[in-house]
């Protein structure tokens, strides 16, 4: 269905950007009924909204005319959470008002607000900006609204949750009552619901999508990982999928700025995004990733808001979002305008509980599985090669003619093989990783390409003669297998199969290595890679330091307190006993 829209510089705006039909949530709002009347729109991040608001104000506007009169004081205000979903706002009503004459002004946190001050005086039709800087504007007396004829409020939800609340009010209050009222929000709590009440007349509710088909173009996936392999993950989800750009979350900037640190130093192209940063930076790093300079985005959840990237096609959730709402919020980053994407949780088996709350929450099945393997990498890696388009371009006579001396000198396999090499060198490495095989996934028998794992029977037969090696590390460290299996595969250079028995004590754990790689083994665990934990070579265990008389399961061995006064590792004590009733 084509767009309704009356006025024919959008329409023929909207032509030149190459837009056919609309989203939903712009069908929605041209609708008949919904002409000259406050809306409350529920629509998800990446639903087209803000061209959707912009097609709604222009009849408010523009009337009957095709083009703005001379600038003075703002007909419209639009408000937005963040400084970067404010700036994307000016964009699209940029090009969308571009045959209007149409005067924009952007007011966020971080600009120079003297030179705004500036902008404003010299008069605009449209102001775009955040709930702080506006209301100082309009506090100092630089932005006037006595002739605005609309308000509109963009991901108010946000908003509030960032603690706009009394700005928000304020902007409300201050503004004419006889205004037109837009607002868009992807969720509808109480207090949006009540400030609707409060501040429109007669809204019109308009719910574009509903919460149980909420990003339909996503792809979800929950990932296995081991405790201490969280960057490891990260690097092979990266690579496994090679989207032209990819935004990765995680919780605090302390963790930005270390996950960020490990991927340039793979060789990622990588930039931050976090609230530590100046507007100069955020926007350097935004440019940075539109125009493909980098590739990968490590960012906090606030310092997200608002970024719309068209080729981004993988979100990763480094580190699991607080509540449903936020894995929504950051999934739509993905999956927009129609496109496809992926977004994919990384799970470690702490989290697991947490992880299918969320999910549940937010009505999401999510694919389970194990974190893609450097051989599955390897592979996809020969099937890119064999397919770049650099293989299918008509050679030049300058290309024909170096390979022509090329093949004078060496033979064409050779040359294949040096092709291979260069092309793996400018690709981050793999990263061998452990699956812990947890999670509700009814293949939890599957690696991540979906290849079968031997069961732990078969493997301990297979592995033949094993010899036995110590590490300074027991109960009192909190040793687990959880995190001591990727240890050892990480440090000694083996895989989990080549692993035997580990047997925790209270200071010391001993395990099995299998013959055939344990000098190999001793060799490469002998270098720490930072830990501090000392691994050697020992005879077979009789008992251990303080559990002379078995290890921890073993009969005659003893059972630490676990945390809740129970048994089990990572006590800290007993469980006081119950008193007895008096009399």
């Amino acid at each position: 269905m084509p767009f309704r829209t009356t006025s024919t510089p959008l329409a023929h705006a909207l032509a030149e950007r190459g837009y056919v039909d609309p989203t939903p949530v712009q069908d929605a709002v041209l609708e008949p009924q919904a002409a000259d009347r406050d809306l409350l729109v529920s629509a998800q991040t990446g639903s087209g909204k803000t061209i959707a608001y912009g097609l709604a104000l222009a009849p408010t506007l523009l009337g009957e005319a095709e083009r703005f009169g001379p600038a003075g004081a703002p007909m419209a205000l639009i408000v937005a959470p963040t400084r970067e979903l404010a700036m994307q706002v000016t964009t699209e009503l940029a090009w969308l008002y571009a045959q209007t004459g149409a005067e924009m002004v952007t007011c966020v946190g971080g600009m120079d607000p003297r030179a705004e001050k500036r902008k404003l005086a010299q008069g605009a039709h449209i102001v775009v900006g955040t709930p702080g800087r506006l209301r100082d504007h309009l506090e100092r007396g630089a932005l006037q609204i006595g002739g605005l004829k609309a308000l509109v409020l963009d991901e108010a939800d946000e908003m509030l949750n960032l603690g706009f609340r009394e700005d928000l009010e304020f902007l409300l209050e201050a503004t004419p009552r006889e205004r037109r009222t837009l607002l868009f929000s992807a969720t509808l709590p109480k207090l949006i619901s009540s400030m609707a009440k409060r501040y429109q007349r007669d809204a019109l509710r308009i719910e574009a999508t509903r919460s149980s088909a909420a990003h339909a173009d996503i792809e979800y996936k929950a990932i296995r990982i081991a405790p201490n392999e969280l960057e490891h993950a990260v690097v092979n989800v990266l690579r496994f999928n090679d989207a032209p750009s990819a935004i990765v979350f995680c919780n605090t900037r302390e963790a930005v700025r270390h996950l960020s640190s490990g991927l340039l130093e793979r060789g990622f192209s990588a930039v931050t995004l976090s609230g530590e940063l100046g507007q100069a930076e955020r926007n350097q790093a935004m440019q940075a990733l539109r125009d493909g300079r980098a590739r990968v985005c490590v960012a906090t959840d606030v310092a997200a808001r608002g970024i719309d990237l068209p080729g981004l096609a993988l979100v990763i959730h480094a580190d699991l979002p607080s509540d449903a709402e936020t894995l929504q919020h950051r999934s739509g980053r993905t999956g927009r305008a129609g496109r496809k994407g992926i977004s994919v949780l990384l799970v470690p088996i702490s989290r697991r509980r947490k992880a299918e709350r969320l999910l549940a929450e937010a009505r999401i099945r999510a694919e389970w599985g194990g974190t893609p393997s450097a051989d599955a990498i390897r592979k996809l890696d020969e099937d890119r090669l064999l397919t770049d388009p650099v293989l299918a371009q008509e050679p030049g006579e300058d290309d024909l003619a170096a390979a022509r001396s090329l093949l004078e000198k060496h033979s064409p396999e050779t040359i294949a093989a040096a092709l291979a090499r260069l092309y793996r060198s400018r690709l981050p490495a793999p990263e061998d990783v452990f699956d812990p095989g947890f999670g509700p996934d009814p293949k939890a028998g599957k690696d991540f390409a979906g290849k079968e794992r031997t069961p732990r029977k078969e493997r301990d037969q297979a592995s033949g003669p094993m010899v036995w090696f110590h590490m300074d590390v027991g109960r009192r460290n909190n040793a687990d297998p959880k995190w001591i299996l990727p240890l050892l595969c990480r440090r000694g250079k083996i895989t989990r199969q080549e692993i035997g028995m580990i047997k925790i004590f209270d200071r010391e754990t001993k395990f099995e290595i299998s013959e055939s790689v344990a000098k190999r083994f001793a060799d490469a665990a002998e270098v720490s890679d930072g830990d501090d934990i000392t691994i050697s070579p020992t005879g077979a265990p009789g008992g251990g330091d303080s559990d002379r008389k078995g290890g921890f399961g073993k009969p005659g061995g003893k059972k630490p307190f676990n945390r809740k006064g129970g048994t089990g590792p990572g006590s800290a004590k007993p469980r006081r006993p119950r008193p007895k009733p008096k009399g």
